[in-house]
């Protein structure tokens, strides 16, 4: 790393160790949640967090712009290659609650379009192969603000044709584009397409999905009603953060990067969605 670019690192806010670090993927997670399924310890919000075998995390908060702070941060401390990595919304029925869904592109609302790296992608999709509810076609769809609505979602599916809804990937692949790096996405689904999240209960947390204790108080009093949905909504959480802990154990924490080039076929790939399985071709390199 050169001197102008560690010193911008550290005027970022990174600590001189973290930034040494970092040798290979930097990962990109908006909620505190989903920074626990990759490492043990808490991670500090708009900090780089080191992880093993030279990767590092990022705990943004949820959006584009706080996304694209931290994949500029990952970048500049020295990351050969980003991820998302967390939960996401379904578009599509075909993707229930707990199941992993890697992207082959990224989608925003303006039409701009970001691929994945095929031949990351196809190493992680192998690491992946043995987990039970794994969707690997379509499109993600990256938006502004959250579609908080089964209505919103099913607008969104028609409208973009995509499979699950995010707020960040978009904003971490275009870096990953501005800075010649390889990018990949994995997401696990959290609510299905028919499922509603009240405005007030999403309101009640913060950036980083932590509830805000006097914020969720006050919504209950004024709405109690919105009591009988919180085991619905934990529930729903519980089983997407254990779908990326099974994930982070498959693949480690560069999720599958690997400098080596490829120069071989891989064998086809088992798709498994809602109990049915099937082959999908992996590219091949050479």
């Amino acid at each position: 790393m050169g001197a102008r670019t560690l010193s911008a690192a550290i005027e970022a806010g990174h600590c001189l160790k973290d930034t040494t670090a970092i040798r290979a993927t930097g990962v990109v997670v908006a909620l505190a949640s989903e920074a626990e399924a990759l490492i043990a310890r808490s991670a500090q919000p708009e900090r780089l967090t080191p992880l093993a075998d030279g990767a590092a995390l990022w705990l943004s908060g949820m959006g584009p712009a706080a996304a694209q702070r931290a994949a500029r941060g990952l970048a500049d401390a020295g990351a050969k290659a980003l991820a998302v990595f967390g939960v996401a919304g379904a578009l599509d029925a075909r993707l229930r609650n707990g199941t992993l869904f890697c992207p082959e592109r990224i989608v925003d609302e303006s039409g701009d379009d970001y691929m994945t790296d095929p031949r990351w992608r196809a190493r992680l999709l192998q690491r992946l192969a043995t987990m039970q509810s794994l969707y690997t076609q379509g499109s993600l769809l990256s938006v502004q603000t959250p579609l908080l609505t089964s209505s919103a979602k099913t607008g969104a599916y028609r409208d973009h044709a995509a499979l699950a809804v995010d707020m960040e990937s978009a904003a971490v692949a275009a870096v990953a584009r501005e800075r010649g790096l390889p990018f990949v996405c994995l997401r696990a689904i959290v609510d299905e397409v028919a499922d509603a999240v009240p405005i007030a209960l999403h309101d009640s947390v913060d950036a980083w999905g932590n509830p805000r204790p006097l914020g969720l108080i006050a919504a209950l009093c004024r709405h109690p009603s919105l009591l009988a949905d919180l085991p619905r909504l934990y529930s729903r959480m519980q089983r997407a953060t254990h779908a990326l802990r099974a994930a982070a154990e498959a693949t480690g924490p560069t999720l599958g990067w690997s400098p080596l080039t490829m120069h071989f076929v891989l064998p086809p790939m088992r798709q498994h969605v809602n109990g049915e399985h099937s082959d999908v071709p992996a590219p091949s390199f050479w």
